[in-house]
C-alpha cells in the first residue's frame, strides 16, 4: 500500500504496464511509528472544519489508516507551523519513538503490472460553492457527513447530539434531500447521486435514537429512492414505527432566526397550504460528484469521461475502460453506495484476473510460519493487552486501573497497555514479548472479535502459539459504547470481562486444523445473464465450469429485453454471449436439467442433476446461484384477458419482435409500482421505473404524436439514469403522481382501458381513456427455493437469497464455497447483474486458487459412548453437519460443515456433544470466576 501517493505517468499496454509514482513526504517513519497519539494531543495548530476531526481531534497531525494497513500518522505540510514557518516542533519533542522526520522528501517509484484497476472515488459536494441555504454562515446548517461525525463517538461532541450553535439539545432538525443533485444548474450536476434518500433515513433513525427526550425529524424530499435491497422495509420502519416524518417539497432557502436560534423553512404541505416551520438543524443532504484528480487521472490513462466526468463504461462490461487492461470500480465511474462499491471491486479484480490468469501466482510468495510450540505439560503463561483505541476506549474506561488489576489474576504473566492494539508495530512487538516472557496464551482486551480476532489470531500463529490459544474481550462495543455516561461502570464491566476471558484462558487448549483439498471444478446455477456472465469469467480464469440451466435454452429475461437504458442492443449482446457459453472450451451447458441432490461441502460438493432421461452427479468445489426471478403476472382476469393491457416486459418483448400493434397508438398509460410496494411485496422492484421510461420513449418515437402518461408514487430513475428521465419530460411524456391511499381503479374495455386514480398536485379525480395500459409489474422471486435447502442457504422474507453482509460480504453466503448474483439475490438491471456475476466469480476464485482449505478447529465433537442415538443434533443443525453413522448407529460431525455455533451441543440431552474452545468446563470456569 503506497499512501500519500499519486500516479505521474502511465506507459505500456494489457499485461505489460509500467507505472511511475510519486510518494509525496509524510514526515513520519510509518517504521517507527507506534501511533501512540503524543503528538496529535501536543500539536497546537487546529485544522479549519471541526468536522474532519477524527481520531485527531482537528489537528495538523493525523491519522493516515486503511483497510489492512495499521494506524500510522501523518503530518500535513498546509497547517504544519515547523514546516511552513520553521516553529514549534511539538511533535518531535513529544514522540517517543523518534518517528517524527521534517525533512523527509518525495520518492519516485515505478512498477510494472498487467492491470490497472481505477478506484479513485468521488466527493461530496460542497453546498458553500453556491450559497443557497447559508452553508458556511449558519453553524446550525450542516452537510449530511458533518451530521455523521455530530453523531459519531469520536466526532466533535463525543457521539452527543446538540445543535452546533449553542450546543444545546434540538427538538427538530430537517433533512433536505438533492442538495448539488438532479439540479443542471449546479455544475451540471443533474444525476441522482443514489445514496442520499437512504442515508438521510438512517440519519434520522439514529438521530431519534440519540435525542433522550424525543426528536422530531422531518425529510423534505422530490422522490424517495430507496430502491436499495431492502431499503423499502427501512423507508417504512422510519415513516410508520420510529415517527420520521416525510414532507414532499424542494426548499429553496432557509431564513435564520436570530433570537431562537431556530432555521425557519417555507413549504407548500399535501394539503396545498403554506407552512413555515422552524427547525434547531437543517443537515443538507449532499450528492455524489467526480473528482479534479479523477478528471486529471483520466487524461493521464487517456480515459473517456462521460459529461458529468464520471469514467465512461458500458452497461455489457460495467467495470471495463475502452483502454484494454484498465479496469474501474467505485464512485468514480457513478454514485453508488458501499454494496455497489464492494461489488464492483470483486468484478473488477475478476475481470483483470482474467486477463492475468496465465501468470497467477508467478510472483506470489509463501509465508514463513514457525513450527508450533508445544506447550503440553507447561505451566499456563497467559499475556494480558489492553487497548486504548485511541479515545474510543480510553475516552470512558479507565485503561490503566484495568492494567494493574489484570495484573492480580491467576496465571497471567505480562500485562501490557496499547494505544493501538491492531497496528502493525503493536503486532510485531506481541510477537516478540509472546517470545521473551514464553507465554503460551493470549488475552487481548480491545474491539469486536467479528473484525478483529482473525488478525490477532495470525499474530498467534507467526508466534509459534496454536491460533486457539486466544480470547478476546470486547470492551469497546461492550463497555465504553454502551455505557459512554458511566466510566465508572464501564471501567468495572471491564474488569469483569478480562478477569472472566483469563480464567477461560487459562483453560484452552491447541486445536487442530484440518486441511481440505478443493475441487477446482465450478458450477453455475441459471443460465440467464449473470449465470453466463460469472461462467465466462470462471472460465477465462482458468476453471472448467458446469452450467446449469433448467429450461429448455439459456437468456433468462433478457431474451424478452430490447434495449439498456443506454440505448445498447440487449439482443446483439445476448446472442454472442450465449454462443460464447456453446463454443467454450471449458464450459459444459447441461440445459433442460433439474437439481434433485446435492452432497458435500465447500470444495468437495456433490450435485445430482436430472438431465431428460440421464442422471448425472457433478463434483465441484463451489457452486454460484444465479437462478434469478420472474415477473409478476396480472391477478385479475379482465387484466389477463384484455389486449389493451401489458407487463413491462410483455412490452419490451413487443419491441423485441416489432410488434406492428404497437404503432398508430393514440394513448398510452405506464403505471408503476403494479405488486411491489405494498404489504405482500414492500420491496421496490427497481428496473421499473428506468425500463417504463425508456419503453414510453420508445413509443413516443414511433409515434411522435401519442399521448403517454406515467402514473407514480415515486419516480425512481436513480443514478445517471436522471437523464432519461430528464429527456422524456423533455418530450412531452406526462408524469402523474397518483394518491396510493386512496383506490386506483382500471376498468378494460374493447376499445380503451380507464384508469381512475386521484392526482396528488391538484386533489382530483382524474380518469385517463388509454389506448394501451403497460404494468410495470414487480420482480419476484422464487419462494422456498428447493436450492435454499439442498446448498444450506437462506432466503429473506421477501423470497430473495440471503447474503452473508451486505457491505462486507455482498455476494457470499454464509455456506462457504457458495455465492449469489443477478435477480436470485435482489432486483437489479442488467448492468449491475453482470457486474455482480462478475464479482461472484471473483470470490469464487479465491477459493478455487487455494487449492485446499484449512477447516476451523472450533467444531463440534460426539462422545460416541454416551450418544443415545436420539437424532435431535441432526434435525436441529441448519448445517447439516451432524449425521447418524451407519454402521455404530451414534451421532457424527462432518467438521467441514459445522459452524461451531453449538445449537447441537445445547440440544443434546445426553450431553454426549461439546464444542471445542467453548467446553463446559472452560464456560463454567468464566462463571465461577465472576
Amino acid at each position: 500500500m503506497l499512501t500519500l501517493s499519486e500516479i505521474t505517468e502511465l506507459k505500456g499496454e494489457a499485461g505489460n504496464f509500467e507505472v511511475s509514482i510519486l510518494q509525496h513526504p509524510r514526515y513520519v517513519d510509518m517504521d517507527k511509528c507506534i501511533a501512540c497519539g503524543a503528538c496529535t494531543e501536543k500539536c497546537p495548530r487546529k485544522i479549519p472544519n471541526e468536522y474532519d476531526a477524527g481520531l485527531a481531534k482537528g489537528k495538523a497531525v493525523y491519522v493516515k489508516y486503511a483497510q489492512a494497513v495499521p494506524l500510522k500518522y501523518a503530518i500535513d505540510p498546509k497547517y504544519c507551523l515547523k514546516i511552513t514557518k520553521g516553529k514549534c516542533g511539538k511533535c518531535e519533542e513529544v514522540c517517543p519513538a523518534d518517528a517524527i522526520n521534517y525533512e523527509d522528501k518525495e520518492r519516485h517509484i515505478n512498477l510494472n503490472v498487467g492491470a490497472v484497476i481505477v478506484s479513485d472515488g468521488g466527493e461530496a459536494y460542497n453546498p458553500a460553492d453556491h450559497d443557497t441555504y447559508g452553508y458556511g454562515k449558519n453553524k446550525n446548517v450542516v452537510t449530511s457527513l458533518e451530521f455523521e461525525r455530530i453523531l459519531s463517538a469520536s466526532g466533535p461532541y463525543g457521539g452527543h447530539l446538540v445543535r452546533p450553535s449553542d450546543k444545546k439539545e434540538p427538538k427538530k432538525i430537517a433533512w433536505l434531500q438533492c442538495i448539488g443533485s438532479r439540479d443542471e444548474h449546479l455544475e451540471g450536476r443533474g444525476y441522482c447521486s443514489g445514496v442520499c434518500c437512504t442515508y438521510a433515513v438512517k440519519e434520522a433513525m439514529l438521530a431519534k435514537e440519540h435525542a433522550p427526550g424525543g426528536l422530531d425529524a422531518a425529510i423534505f424530499y422530490m422522490d424517495i429512492r430507496t430502491n436499495g435491497k431492502d431499503f423499502e422495509r427501512y423507508y417504512n420502519r422510519a415513516k410508520d414505527e420510529a415517527g420520521v416524518r416525510f414532507v414532499k417539497s424542494r426548499v429553496t432557502n432557509i431564513v435564520p432566526d436570530k433570537e431562537s436560534g431556530m432555521n425557519m423553512i417555507r413549504y407548500m404541505d399535501e394539503q396545498g397550504q403554506k407552512v413555515e416551520e422552524g427547525f434547531d438543524i437543517v443537515v443538507l443532504s449532499v450528492g455524489l460528484g467526480a473528482t479534479a484528480e479523477g478528471r486529471a487521472l483520466a487524461e493521464k490513462f487517456g480515459l473517456e469521461l462521460d459529461h458529468y466526468n464520471y469514467l465512461s463504461t458500458g452497461s455489457f462490461k460495467p467495470v471495463e475502460t475502452a483502454t484494454p487492461g484498465i479496469f474501474v470500480c467505485g464512485a468514480c465511474q457513478a454514485p453508488k453506495d458501499i454494496p455497489s462499491s464492494v461489488v464492483d471491486s470483486s468484478a473488477a479484480a475478476g475481470v483483470a484476473g482474467s486477463l492475468l490468469s496465465d501468470v497467477r501466482g508467478s510472483l506470489s510468495k509463501t509465508a514463513q510460519v514457525p513450527q508450533e510450540r508445544n506447550i503440553k505439560g507447561d505451566p499456563v503463561r497467559i499475556g494480558v493487552f489492553v487497548c486504548c483505541c485511541g479515545t474510543n476506549i480510553a475516552g470512558v474506561v479507565d485503561v490503566p486501573a484495568v492494567v494493574e488489576f489484570a495484573k492480580s489474576l491467576p496465571g497471567v504473566a505480562f500485562v501490557e497497555q496499547n494505544m493501538f492494539s491492531c497496528s502493525q508495530d503493536t503486532q510485531d512487538k506481541m510477537k516478540q514479548v509472546i517470545d521473551e516472557q514464553k507465554l503460551n496464551r493470549v488475552v487481548v482486551a480491545a474491539c469486536t472479535p467479528k473484525t478483529h480476532e482473525p488478525l490477532f489470531q495470525e499474530t498467534l500463529t507467526s508466534a509459534g502459539i496454536n491460533k486457539y490459544l486466544f480470547e478476546m474481550v470486547n470492551i469497546r462495543n461492550q463497555c465504553s459504547w454502551v455505557h459512554k455516561d458511566d466510566k465508572e461502570s464501564a471501567t468495572d464491566k471491564s474488569k469483569d470481562l478480562v478477569r472472566m476471558s483469563v480464567a477461560k484462558a487459562g483453560l484452552l487448549e491447541p486445536l487442530p486444523e484440518p486441511v481440505l483439498n478443493i475441487n477446482q471444478n465450478a458450477l453455475v446455477i441459471g443460465g440467464g445473464v449473470a449465470g453466463m456472465e460469472a461462467a465466462r469469467n470462471l472460465a477465462g480464469q482458468g476453471y472448467f465450469t458446469y452450467l446449469v440451466e433448467r429450461e429448455g435454452k439459456l437468456g433468462g429475461n433478457a431474451q424478452s429485453l430490447h434495449e439498456t437504458w443506454r440505448g445498447e442492443d440487449i439482443q446483439g449482446y445476448l446472442h454472442g454471449l450465449i454462443q460464447a457459453m456453446e463454443t467454450a472450451e471449458n464450459i459444459e451447458v447441461c440445459s433442460g436439467a433439474e437439481i434433485t441432490e446435492v452432497d458435500g461441502f465447500v470444495g468437495n460438493f456433490k450435485t445430482t442433476i436430472e438431465q431428460g432421461p440421464e442422471t448425472r452427479t457433478l463434483e465441484h468445489g463451489v457452486t454460484i446461484m444465479a437462478t434469478g426471478a420472474t415477473e409478476y403476472a396480472p391477478q385479475d382476469p379482465a387484466l389477463i384477458e384484455s389486449t389493451r393491457v401489458m407487463t413491462g416486459l410483455q412490452l419490451q418483448q413487443g419491441f423485441v419482435k416489432g410488434d406492428s400493434q404497437l404503432n398508430g397508438l393514440g394513448t398510452a398509460v405506464f403505471l408503476q409500482c403494479h405488486g411491489s410496494r405494498i404489504p405482500e411485496r414492500p420491496f421496490c422492484s427497481k428496473v421499473c421505473c428506468a425500463q417504463s421510461i425508456k419503453g414510453a420513449l420508445e413509443l413516443k418515437k414511433r409515434n411522435p404524436h401519442m399521448h403517454i402518461y406515467v402514473v407514480y408514487r415515486d419516480m425512481r430513475p436513480y443514478g445517471l439514469r436522471e437523464d432519461l428521465y430528464r429527456e422524456a419530460r423533455t418530450r412531452g411524456i406526462s408524469f402523474v403522481r397518483y394518491n396510493f391511499e386512496k383506490e386506483l381503479r382500471i376498468e378494460p374495455g374493447d376499445r380503451k382501458v380507464a384508469i381512475r386514480f386521484t392526482d396528488t398536485v391538484f386533489r382530483k379525480d382524474v380518469t385517463i381513456q388509454s389506448d394501451l395500459l403497460v404494468l410495470a409489474s414487480a420482480i419476484v422471486p422464487e419462494k422456498e427455493n428447493p436450492l435454499s435447502r439442498f446448498y444450506k442457504v437462506s432466503q429473506n422474507e421477501d423470497g430473495f437469497f440471503a447474503e452473508a453482509h451486505v457491505k462486507l460480504r455482498p455476494v457470499d453466503f454464509a455456506t462457504d464455497g457458495v455465492f449469489v448474483c443477478g435477480l436470485a439475490h435482489s432486483p437489479k438491471p442488467i448492468d449491475e447483474s453482470i457486474a455482480q456475476a462478475q464479482a461472484a466469480a471473483a470470490r469464487a476464485v479465491t477459493l478455487l486458487s487455494a487449492k485446499s482449505l484449512p477447516v476451523s478447529g472450533t467444531v463440534a465433537e460426539v462422545d460416541p459412548l454416551t450418544c443415545s442415538s436420539c437424532g435431535v443434533c441432526v434435525s436441529i443443525c441448519p448445517y447439516s453437519a451432524p449425521r447418524m453413522d451407519e454402521k455404530t448407529g451414534k451421532a457424527m460431525i462432518e467438521s467441514t460443515l459445522c459452524k461451531g455455533c453449538g445449537l447441537c451441543v445445547a440440544s443434546c440431552r445426553s450431553g454426549a456433544l461439546h464444542l471445542k474452545g467453548f467446553e463446559t468446563s472452560q464456560i463454567m470456569g468464566m462463571i465461577d470466576c465472576a
